[in-house]
């Protein structure tokens, strides 16, 4: 037989443990009542079983007196996670009477018992298992899937109501022991439940047909409403049909005003529309002569601005050229000095080997001492004009070929001194000169773009002010299309009205003509009526026979009498008839005198 692993044993007790104590839970809190105190015994056996289900698989720590193995330290992570947790963490440390870690883990999963979040609590703690793994081993009950599973139970809890005190009771020193017997069955227990589900039951059936009455009794009140309201709109909207006749009339005189109005306002803008239309034509013509002279005065700056531009891109090559030529001067200058320092060391060796060949050769002294002189001559010389030979560099090497030439022959050094002074002179001169024509070339072309910078802002001026000029026309243009526009609505609007006014015309000459004839036969059955008050009728045994065709009244033939002559006619003689308004049906009139018949039972009709 394989051995099972004792970790997923305990695992899987565990989660059964949890399984249990949340279902009994649920069952006996719907069965007692929804409202649960810290004394109900399945409530406290759940939090035992949560609690062994955090312990599983938590890591001893080491701490200064001993080994600490608690709940509390993954619990106190939550905050971090989930910020709606920091109350309840901030409250647990503010409660007095606790002091250990277990304890303010005990009292933290009462508060989200009772907050119906430690569901949603310990998700997020689960979720996040490189944090968790601080706290447990890898084969620990939250690390592993039944954690989750646990997780989803407690889902399940947010339909009880929890009020504990957490204040005032010793968590501390509570000894966490699972009861099994609580969750053993037995016939008894059985019963019980089937009973508390019955009463379950009945106390639904009678909640739901409350709630069911309370609905019908609201439904009724709002039919009332309704009914109320209904009559209320029924009378404004006879006063509205009064008050729509009243503003018919007013319509009528609006109307004609209207009109009268509208034929002036087309008067008046015909003769607006005829002036600014002579004035548009003028001020084109005007812009168009002057736009011509405008772009041949425009093509013209153009190509002076070219050949400014192409004059200033050629002063700009020369000036980098003249920049590049006066920086390689600096730099063999600066070699000049070098060089010189560097002859100033040979001379100084030279005259400590003529110190030593002193007794040797006096005359090559004085040599040497001429040679020293003029030496420093030269240096004073290049000295001087440091500031004037910037420029050269060419017969700055003639110079160092010269100098060293002089170090071997320093009769032949003189020569070409004299020499390289003239040259230096020459060529400074030629350089300053060349350097005093480029400055009045730049200032001629600084007055020159200064001049055309002038006639360019000149330009532009008068095209801005050409542009102003053109879009104020234009806006005047777009101000007489905007007039045609309002006036072409002001005639679609004047031609509804027109049409609104006719339909309302209409209506009232109907309703005119409907009035009449009902006035006319109103007045028609008040005359019968006046008729009718001074005759009598006959008896049912007098009439018997009709007075037109003479036949006795049966069945088929019945008695018709008249409300005006008072005779009396048949159903077959008297097939005049007249619809009235106030009747569904044809009414029959009498031939001789066109008033309305009544119909009478003859004696044999029952």
């Amino acid at each position: 037989l394989a051995v099972k692993d004792p970790t997923a044993v305990e695992r899987a007790n565990l989660l059964n443990m949890a399984k249990l104590s949340i279902k009994g839970l649920i069952e006996s809190a719907l069965s007692f009542g929804r409202t649960l105190d810290s004394d109900y015994p399945p409530l406290q056996q759940f939090f035992v079983v949560m609690e062994h289900c955090l312990k599983h698989g938590l890591k001893v720590r080491k701490s200064f007196l001993s080994y600490n193995k608690t709940i509390w330290g993954p619990l106190e992570l939550v905050e971090k996670l989930y910020p709606e947790a920091e109350e309840i963490a901030a409250s647990v440390r503010d409660l007095p009477g606790l002091k250990t870690p277990l304890g303010r883990a005990r009292a933290w999963l009462r508060l989200a018992l009772m907050q119906k979040k430690m569901a949603d609590y310990l998700r997020c703690l689960i979720i996040q298992r490189d944090l968790l793994s601080e706290f447990y081993e890898y084969h620990a009950l939250m690390m592993e899937e039944e954690g989750a599973v646990i997780v989803g139970l407690l889902v399940g809890l947010n339909v009880i109501d929890a009020n504990l005190c957490v204040k005032g009771e010793d968590l501390d020193s509570q000894v966490g022991v699972i009861d099994f017997s609580v969750y053993l069955k037995s016939d008894d227990d059985i019963g019980g439940k089937e009973r508390n589900v019955q009463i379950a039951a009945i106390l639904d059936q009678k909640n739901y047909v409350e709630e069911l009455n309370r609905q019908l009794n609201s439904t009724v009140s709002s039919l009332h409403a309704r009914v109320d309201s209904l009559e209320k709109s029924n009378t404004k909207l006879i006063e509205e049909l009064a008050i729509a006749k009243n503003n018919i009339i007013k319509l009528q005189e609006e109307n004609h005003q209207l009109r009268s109005e509208n034929t002036l306002i087309l008067m008046k803008t015909q003769h607006h529309l005829e002036a600014t239309k002579v004035d548009v034509e003028a001020e084109l013509q005007t812009y168009k002569h002057s736009r011509q002279g405008l772009d041949e005065m425009y093509n013209e700056a153009r190509r002076q601005l070219r050949e400014e531009a192409q004059l200033r891109q050629d002063m700009e090559s020369e000036l980098v050229v003249q920049v590049s030529m006066k920086h390689e001067i600096e730099i063999a200058m600066k070699l000049l000095e070098k060089d010189i320092h560097e002859k100033q060391d040979t001379l100084i060796g030279l005259r400590q080997q003529l110190d030593e060949v002193k007794a040797i050769n006096m005359e090559m002294y004085q040599k040497l001492q001429v040679s020293e002189d003029a030496m420093k001559e030269k240096n004073e010389i290049i000295s001087r004009l440091e500031d004037k030979t910037n420029q050269i560099n060419a017969t700055m090497k003639q110079l160092e070929q010269r100098l060293q030439q002089a170090e071997k022959a320093q009769m032949e050094a003189e020569a070409e001194d004299e020499k390289l002074k003239q040259e230096y002179v020459n060529k400074s001169e030629s350089l300053q000169k060349e350097f005093s024509q480029k400055e009045k070339q730049l200032l001629q072309l600084e007055t020159d773009l200064k001049i055309e910078k002038e006639w360019r802002q000149t330009l532009e001026d008068d095209l801005q002010k050409e542009k102003e000029t053109v879009s104020h026309l234009r806006a005047e243009t777009q101000e007489i299309v905007n007039l045609k526009k309002e006036f072409l609505k002001i005639q679609e609007e004047n031609k509804q009205l027109k049409g609104i006014c006719e339909d309302q015309e209409g209506a009232l000459q109907e309703l005119a003509s409907k009035l009449s004839e009902s006035k006319l036969k109103i007045e028609d059955i008040k005359e019968a009526n006046k008729a009718l008050q001074g005759q009598v009728w006959l008896k049912d045994k007098e009439a018997t026979h009709c007075k037109l065709c003479e036949k006795e009244f049966s069945l088929s033939k019945r008695k018709h009498h008249c409300r005006n002559c008072g005779e009396i006619f048949c159903n077959a003689c008297s097939d005049n008839e007249l619809p009235l308004p106030s009747s569904p049906k044809p009414v029959r009139v009498c031939d001789s005198c066109h008033a309305i018949l009544i119909q009478r039972c003859s004696s044999n009709v029952p």
